[in-house]
């Protein structure tokens, strides 16, 4: 009998995210290669220092993560999936199906919301670290890598069980007309937005004047993007058991203005009709037509007539709260009497 494999966690790095045009609209700054396999190698150090031994990571173009690991003195295998990679939004799909055959047992995920919201429809129940590297992050969380990588490693070697620090996530779930094509179904991990007069492919932040209905898993007043429209007027964070329906007009149409930080450094008015909590399931009906769009991303074209139902549930990946899981190792004296295999391994330079 093949004996089982080596517990492992996943890195997946979008070598994309914190490099579209919505930052030079507003004025956040760029996320370098160079940033990213810097992240990269502190997680790989994190999850070392807590007992993991095998990586998993894609091989992309950039080499953001190979080249991250490549030169490191660290004690682990590095196995890489290798694919065509296309830099879209593809190669996290297949990231994530090669990163659970692997048999990885937690992952970091390193992007914006987009990036995660990927993931999650190719794994919907990974136990994941989402990393922020993207423009707007409702999302992945503003983390030192070093304790998102030893985290999951803990989670992965199943030295802190997922179902305590690490759970369900809520989602925006989205059923289309089945004349849009194929997939019918999709979901979003913060917001989904309907908008009036805009087109795919658009990459600029949204324009407040095409607002039309905002469904929000979270509604949070310290973000940026369309989750504050919600937050700044009806709340839902990450442990609310309930969603945020908002129905905006254009300028004129009679909506009170809200002043929101719809993209970095950058604040406009949005006329607000109606704000309130939105209960789990609770169906909302949006017809075209319009463009719906999914944590950021425009994605569907609704022509006239067309319908698309939008609801909130908790049914989303497992996210590990990295503070709780170190905390219940803590509480475990499981860092105490641990010894490095080679201590300069761990430095970056001379010791």
């Amino acid at each position: 009998m093949k004996p089982s494999p080596a517990p492992a966690i996943g890195i997946l790095a979008n070598p994309m995210s914190g490099r579209d045009v919505r930052r030079l609209v507003g004025r956040a700054g760029h996320q370098t290669v160079e940033a990213k396999r810097s992240a990269i190698a502190r997680i790989a150090v994190g999850a070392a220092a807590a007992g993991v031994r095998r990586i998993v990571v894609l091989r992309e173009p950039l080499r953001v993560s190979t080249g991250a690991l490549e030169s490191l003195a660290v004690p682990l295998d590095v196995e890489t999936i290798d694919l065509s990679a296309r830099l879209d939004a593809s190669d996290t799909t297949h990231a994530a199906r090669g990163m659970r055959a692997a048999g990885c047992g937690a992952v970091v995920v390193l992007g914006g919301d987009g990036t995660s919201r990927v993931f999650a429809q190719a794994w919907p129940d990974a136990p994941i670290v989402p990393v922020s590297t993207g423009t707007n992050n409702v999302f992945p969380r503003s983390i030192e890598p070093t304790l998102a990588g030893a985290a999951a490693a803990l989670v992965a070697l199943g030295v802190v069980d997922a179902g305590a620090v690490a759970p369900r996530c809520k989602t925006v779930r989205v059923a289309l007309d089945e004349t849009l094509g194929d997939p019918t179904a999709d979901l979003a991990l913060v917001d989904a937005t309907f908008l009036a007069d805009d087109h795919l492919g658009n990459l600029l932040p949204f324009e407040p004047g095409k607002l039309r209905v905002l469904v929000l898993a979270r509604a949070e007043a310290a973000a940026i993007g369309t989750s504050p429209i919600g937050g700044l007027l009806e709340p839902a964070g990450a442990d609310d058991d309930f969603g945020v329906l908002v129905r905006c007009t254009s300028h004129g149409g009679g909506g009170r203005p809200l002043l929101t930080p719809i993209s970095p450094g950058l604040y406009r008015p949005v006329h607000v009709a109606e704000a309130r909590r939105l209960a789990f399931d609770e169906e909302v009906e949006i017809v075209g037509p319009g463009l719906l769009a999914l944590d950021g991303d425009r994605l569907y074209a609704l022509p006239p007539t067309a319908r698309a139902r939008l609801c909130v549930r908790r049914d989303g990946p497992r996210v590990i709260d990295v503070e709780r899981t170190l905390g219940f190792a803590a509480r475990a004296g499981y860092f105490l009497d641990r010894v490095l295999e080679d201590p300069s391994a761990m430095l970056p330079g001379c010791c």
